[in-house]
């Protein structure tokens, strides 16, 4: 199999930063050449909510989602305006509800205000039926609670993106069904804690991401701006953890992109 062929899908990813705007096509020709076949690009705010649906709109092999980030509930009028997240997700390309969650590491939003934005969009995504893109940091507790509040409500389906917390909050999400996606954070050298927690989901649950342009993964840490292209480092070290070969991997993390995120399911 060729890297080409690999087709590992980077299910979280921030393409339309204007870290790209130089070379944005070469940056997604690298990835195509890498065996990256799709991305997803993740939106963080209502406001610049164009630039992700534009991109979604100009490529068969990107796709959307819509929310409000933790660290942006601050500085957005409608971070909890459920008609403005409901036009927000209506659109073929959409794949999901987020980045949503909780950042109490970061002093950039009133923590009320980000539990409210959070809310509403888990609330948005029980409505619509689609995941939602999971943010947290340094807040466990509040949201495992939170989670399994609204799982208790109806079909809560969703992912843990960029996982560095702790195995408690592993379990507990995987308790109500979400995924558990992994960044370049899991090929750091001070990653062991992170890796053991990796070998214990179940193949089944199992995501990756860049989480680009931040993160960039061992071997290539020392490129400042991450990359779609470089998923397939991530992918190479879960597939170690998992003791699986990578085209193997590929094809589990890939199915399990499609079922969770399942607007990107060809109709049969």
């Amino acid at each position: 199999m060729t890297a080409a062929s690999l087709g590992v899908i980077d299910s979280h990813a921030h393409i339309d930063f204007p870290h790209y705007t130089d070379d944005r096509e070469a940056m997604l020709e690298r990835m195509k050449s890498a065996g990256v076949s799709d991305v997803i690009c993740i939106g963080t705010r209502l406001t610049h909510q164009d630039g992700p649906r534009k991109l979604a709109e100009s490529a068969e092999n990107i796709w959307f989602t819509a929310g409000v980030h933790p660290n942006h509930a601050q500085d957005q009028e409608d971070y909890a305006d459920l008609d403005a997240y409901r036009a927000a997700v209506d659109h073929p390309r959409c794949v999901g509800v987020g980045e949503a969650g909780l950042d109490y590491f970061y002093d950039r939003a009133d923590p009320e205000r980000q539990m409210t934005s959070f809310r509403a969009q888990l609330t948005i995504a029980l409505e619509t039926g689609l995941p939602i893109v999971i943010h947290s940091r340094d807040a466990d507790e509040d949201m495992a609670n939170t989670l399994e509040e609204f799982a208790s409500k109806g079909n809560l389906r969703g992912v843990m993106h960029c996982f560095s917390s702790g195995a408690e909050l592993a379990e507990r999400a995987l308790k109500i069904g979400f995924y558990i996606s992994f960044s370049g954070i899991l090929t750091f050298n001070r990653s062991d804690d992170l890796r053991a927690i990796a070998s214990t989901i179940p193949d089944d649950r199992l995501l990756v991401e860049t989480d680009a342009p931040y993160l960039s993964p061992v071997p290539v840490r020392n490129i400042k701006r991450n990359e779609p292209a470089h998923v397939v480092h991530t992918l190479s070290c879960l597939a170690s953890i998992k003791g699986h070969d990578i085209e193997s991997m590929a094809h589990i993390t890939a199915d399990n992109t499609r079922t969770l995120f399942h607007k990107m399911r060809p109709h049969s």
